[in-house]
């Protein structure tokens, strides 16, 4: 099957009509600037594009797809960069879009608890601006502090605090896009319910650059919880601490946050930081990060100290209790530069499982298993509150998994298994280029027929982010 239909060529004649609507100091395809824009954080993988285009406003992305699609060139939208499934990547050659100059937070409706932001603004960014006014936007990514919130929307990103308040999908509210034809329309309505017809605003959330260009978002924002407490608790088994997680719940609890985290990965974070905060001792094999969050500060100590009591039954060792803002900034260092970490050590290829919190446990099993059966290492983290495990691998002499058949392998059994479990193949992340072909251990033929059908009606002439999630019929 063809990833694109009659793959345009682009020509001179095309370069200079897309100078002349972003202007020529915004229109790249020097080396350099290729390199930069055809990687991002997703294994060692490269693709150049023919050019990098950085275009200002609506209009001038507009004007750009009317061309593509006449000529039927590919066109890659990219965020950040900061992406694990090669979503970004520019695969087919073509036109890149970067985004990073739609970099502004247009309102904040102090009224209506809404912002409205252009995708290129970082997620951190756009949370301390609405934590000036008393708001709170909880979607919290890993790496909030430098990927793009129109990136989060593409890929309905998640992060710790996802638990207890939700993803991307359950603060968009209305989006303005560009269509694959050049066309601009809004999804829906800047309202808190809205049954008026298909739900186009959450088909584009999550569906990573494959049906149009976000060019403005309104989420929906909450009133900023006035106090947080935070706790690591080490365990002797990466079981029990999977184990105390579904307890935690299952006893009425309703942490904010819920990390966990292998200690093989903290000690790599830890020595790349050069942080003590976290006992790395050889008889511990996991730490929870748990927070929890709101107003009444005496209720919230009684929460995590009840908490800490009922982790003694999952053999939980000594649990320390974060004082101050610094001890807890340094927590949550470790934790989000955890992935960075652990890549930089050679555990390059990840994969972002999800299953029914409950079956932690066998899910982590299986890994290890997985790995004994197929010569690999893995680490293990991520946020076991919703049963999102990221599984880290490391295997001499293999930096990528696309076209190593033994780690498709590999792969395979593992989705196989999440699957068993009641689980998915990607949480967070996307499917993008490196899990694609894996779609059919969770889909049947139907369900692929289906988003087909979506993409061609959307993008007629398969030119924007194709071949990303699944090939062309």
């Amino acid at each position: 099957m063809s990833a694109v239909l009659e793959k345009g060529i682009l020509t001179v004649d095309h370069l200079e009509t897309i100078k002349n609507i972003v202007g020529e100091q915004y229109v790249f395809a020097d080396e350099e600037s290729l390199r930069n824009y055809g990687h991002d954080e997703t294994e060692h993988l490269l693709y150049l594009p023919e050019v990098v285009v950085k275009p200002r406003t609506t209009e001038e992305i507009s004007q750009i797809m009317k061309l593509c699609n006449e000529y039927r060139i590919p066109v890659t939208p990219r965020g950040a960069g900061t992406g694990l499934s090669g979503g970004a990547l520019p695969h087919l050659g073509g036109v890149l879009i970067s985004m990073e100059r739609l970099n502004s937070i247009l309102h904040i409706d102090e009224r209506n608890l809404q912002v409205t932001t252009e995708p290129g603004v970082i997620t951190e960014v756009l949370q301390n601006a609405v934590k000036e006014k008393g708001l709170f936007y909880p979607p919290d990514p890993s790496s909030r502090g430098s990927c793009f919130i129109g990136g989060n929307i593409a890929e309905n990103s998640g992060g710790p605090k996802a638990v207890k308040y939700g993803v991307v999908k359950d603060y968009v509210l209305n989006l303005e896009i560009v269509l694959p034809t050049g066309e601009i329309i809004w999804t829906g309505a800047n309202v808190l319910k809205n049954s008026t017809g298909y739900n186009l605003t959450q088909l584009v959330v999550g569906s990573e650059g494959t049906l149009g260009i976000v060019t403005k978002i309104v989420l929906k924002l909450i009133p900023h919880p006035a106090h947080d407490l935070l706790m690591l608790v080490p365990f002797a088994s990466l079981e029990k601490a999977s184990e105390a997680v579904s307890a935690i719940f299952r006893a009425g609890f309703n942490p904010s946050a819920m990390e966990l985290v292998e200690i093989d990965a903290l000690k790599i974070v830890s020595e790349m930081v050069d942080s003590h905060a976290v006992p790395v001792s050889d008889d511990i094999a996991a730490h929870l990060i748990i927070e929890v969050d709101g107003n009444n500060i005496d209720q919230l100590m009684s929460e995590i100290e009840a908490i800490a009591n009922l982790l003694m039954n999952y053999e939980a060792g000594e649990v320390f209790f974060a004082d101050d803002a610094q001890q807890k900034a340094e927590l949550w260092k470790l934790r989000r530069r955890t992935a960075e970490a652990v890549k930089i050590a050679g555990y390059t290829i990840e994969e972002d499982t999800v299953v029914p919190r409950a079956e932690l446990p066998t899910l982590i099993r299986g890994v290890k298993d997985l790995g004994r059966k197929y010569n690999f290492k893995a680490v293990c983290y991520g946020h076991a509150g919703d049963g999102n495990l990221h599984v880290r691998i490391k295997k001499e002499g293999t930096e990528n998994s696309i076209g190593d058949e033994e780690m498709n392998n590999a792969l395979r059994a593992l989705f196989e298994l999440v699957y068993s479990l009641g689980g998915t193949i990607s949480g967070e992340h996307g499917i993008g280029l490196i899990q694609k072909s894996y779609m059919d251990i969770v889909f049947e033929e139907a369900n692929l027929r289906l988003m087909r059908g979506i993409k061609k009606v959307f993008d007629p002439n398969n030119i924007l982010n194709a071949g990303k999630i699944f090939d062309a019929a």
